[in-house]
């Protein structure tokens, strides 16, 4: 099984640049591109939120617009910049599907691998949020298949990972959140977004597995001292390969034109 996994797309209305220079929605176009260019194919794509910059229709009929190339099927969860209800409604419920309390929790099912998706936006604010409620869903679901290899799947990373912009602020619920993960051992990865870097942490007997963005990268300072800044750079993606020997391999994809191949002497 291959998964592609994008993440802060940030994608504002047509003609518009994130943040007045940053072109997300012309990285966007330029990696579905080369996800449908992958050979194998992935068998699905997963977007771990901030699909938008400021969570508007236009922007996220435009993000879907571009999307909707993809060769494959399409999930998503939503993020701090995202309106849940807007996603829902401009996606669909194929691919941002909203349970009854209208959140965006649901299992992707059918796979070698079976994914959670679990939305941890709360609404008007930069940090995460999973409430008890939510977290008892999470455990009802993960009670269903307590042996069959599973993925998590959310926005905000439930730890801090040394980028001043996101660990300034936390993320409501993580420690609970962490003792349902560490007492089921079938879960591969807890896959997430928000802070613009590919970062592999261990966390509660899994590994978090943060997404780079399609753009926009944050500023790395483990002294915490940097100003909230970003560096433009070329957008990237994680594969990640269920191996036939039961492994989950991760793979770090820049979309840039390289030199060669070259032959080895």
């Amino acid at each position: 099984m291959l998964i592609a996994h994008i993440s802060d797309t940030h994608v504002m209305p047509p003609g518009q640049l994130t943040h007045g220079i940053a072109p997300m929605a012309e990285n966007l176009v330029r990696c579905v591109a080369d996800i449908n260019a992958l050979d194998p194919r992935p068998d699905l794509v997963l977007l771990s939120g901030d699909v938008t910059d400021k969570a508007t229709r236009a922007e996220a009929e435009h993000a879907a617009k571009i999307l909707s190339a993809l060769a494959m099927p399409l999930f998503i969860v939503p993020g701090n910049h995202d309106d849940r209800r807007v996603l829902c409604e401009i996606f669909g419920p194929d691919i941002c599907p909203p349970n009854s309390d209208g959140f965006v929790d649901y299992v992707i099912d059918g796979y070698p691998v079976r994914i959670i998706a679990l939305d941890s936006l709360d609404a008007g604010l930069v940090s995460g949020r999973i409430t008890d409620d939510r977290l008892n869903w999470l455990k009802k679901r993960l009670a269903e298949e307590t042996h069959q290899p599973t993925l998590i799947v959310a926005h905000h990373p439930p730890l801090k990972l040394g980028v001043p912009e996101t660990d300034d602020y936390d993320f409501a619920g993580a420690t609970a959140l962490g003792k349902i993960i560490a007492s089921h051992s079938n879960i591969e990865r807890f896959l997430c977004g928000h802070i613009h870097l590919h970062i592999n942490a261990r966390w509660c007997g899994t590994i978090v597995t943060t997404a780079p963005s399609m753009g926009t990268q944050l500023t790395l300072d483990l002294n915490q001292r940097a100003p909230s800044q970003f560096l433009l750079s070329d957008p990237a993606y994680l594969l990640h390969h269920w191996t036939k020997d039961s492994q989950l391999v991760t793979h770090p994809i820049q979309v840039t034109k390289l030199q060669g191949p070259f032959e080895f002497d």
